[in-house]
This record gives structure tokens, C-alpha cells and sequence, in this order.
């Protein structure tokens, strides 16, 4: 997405002068960001609104993942952000931002709109080794694996590859279930 039609509040338009072009429906708001109206909604716009959060050597994963990937019309109330690179990054303290302190494979990264993203399957396993501690994910599960169907199946052959990580029974039964629904 070209980055002229894009707008962050205070860069070239203010709040304000950004909250009247949304009441005249000029614009709407995407993530951060406003957009033209007329701007079809895709993943590349949806990474790019939410540039500014996702800073150098992290990547968007769990739910501002699926979010991007097109699961959803709103963006989650918090964002979620994993460590991209080897070396540990310190991140401010945010009300906005999770930040999960294990490092994500480049092979799980997607470059889309300019920002790193977890891919698809990487996505819905995150999110359903999260369930146990959080059940809201389900919501995400479900509406990631409308965009990708088969998605379910693949971070479930995944997740059997790997031991030792908290909540992957529940996030088995809970992807065997979502995978159940989409056939």
C-alpha cells in the first residue's frame, strides 16, 4: 500500500481534522489509522496501519496476526507482537501491546505492507496454545480458519511435532473442533 493513503493522526492531519473527514466519509478508521473510504481493505492495509507498533526485530503474532491475515473486522482491542530476532529487546510498557518474549522463525515471518507477521499456520498455533489461558482466542481461531481452511489441520500437525509446551492438549482439541466446524 502506498503510504500516501495512509493517515496517522498529528503527521498531516490532526485528530481532529482526521475525526471530521470520517463524519463527511472521506476516510475510516484502519487500526491506528484513517484511510480513504474508497480503499479496498486488505492484509497490506491492515499491516500498515498498525506500523508504528510493531517495532524493528518484533513481528505481529496471535490475534493482530490474524487480524491482518483478514480473520475479523475489527482489530483486537490489544495488540500482540513476538521477538523476531535472537537478541532480547527491551519494549516500553504499553497498555496497547503484548509482548511475548520467545523468538519467532523467519520461516514463520511474512513481510506484509512493509511489516513482519507471523504466517497463517504460526498464527493459529500461537493462538491455540493460548486458549488455555485465555478462551476470547477461540474467536480468532475460528474466523482465521474461514480465511484459510486448512489451516486448523496444519498448526495441528505442527503442534504434534513439538513437546513440552503449556496448553498443547487444549490447543489440539480446540483445533481438532475448529477444523471439524469448516468441513
Amino acid at each position: 500500500m502506498h503510504p500516501a493513503f495512509l493517515y496517522l493522526p498529528g503527521e498531516r492531519l490532526s485528530q481532529s481534522e482526521l475525526s471530521a473527514a470520517r463524519i463527511d466519509g472521506h476516510v475510516v478508521e484502519m487500526g491506528d489509522a484513517y484511510v480513504p473510504a474508497d480503499l479496498v481493505e486488505g492484509p497490506d492495509v491492515r499491516a500498515s496501519s498498525i506500523a508504528a507498533l510493531i517495532r524493528s526485530g518484533t513481528a505481529a503474532s496471535h490475534q493482530t496476526a490474524a487480524w491482518v491475515h483478514g480473520a475479523g473486522d475489527a482489530p483486537p482491542a490489544v495488540h500482540h507482537v513476538k521477538r523476531s530476532t535472537d537478541r532480547r529487546i527491551r519494549l516500553g510498557a504499553s497498555s496497547r501491546l503484548v509482548f511475548h518474549d520467545t523468538v519467532l522463525p523467519a520461516t514463520d515471518i511474512a513481510m506484509i505492507g512493509g511489516v513482519a507477521v507471523s504466517r497463517p499456520v504460526r498464527t493459529m498455533l500461537d493462538l491455540a496454545t493460548t486458549l488455555h489461558r485465555d478462551p476470547r482466542v477461540l474467536a480468532w481461531m475460528d474466523r482465521l480458519a474461514l480465511v484459510f481452511p486448512g489451516v486448523a489441520d496444519a498448526a495441528a500437525d505442527a503442534l504434534r511435532e513439538v513437546r513440552r509446551v503449556p496448553g498443547s492438549r487444549a490447543g489440539l482439541s480446540a483445533l481438532r473442533r475448529v477444523s471439524l466446524r469448516r468441513r
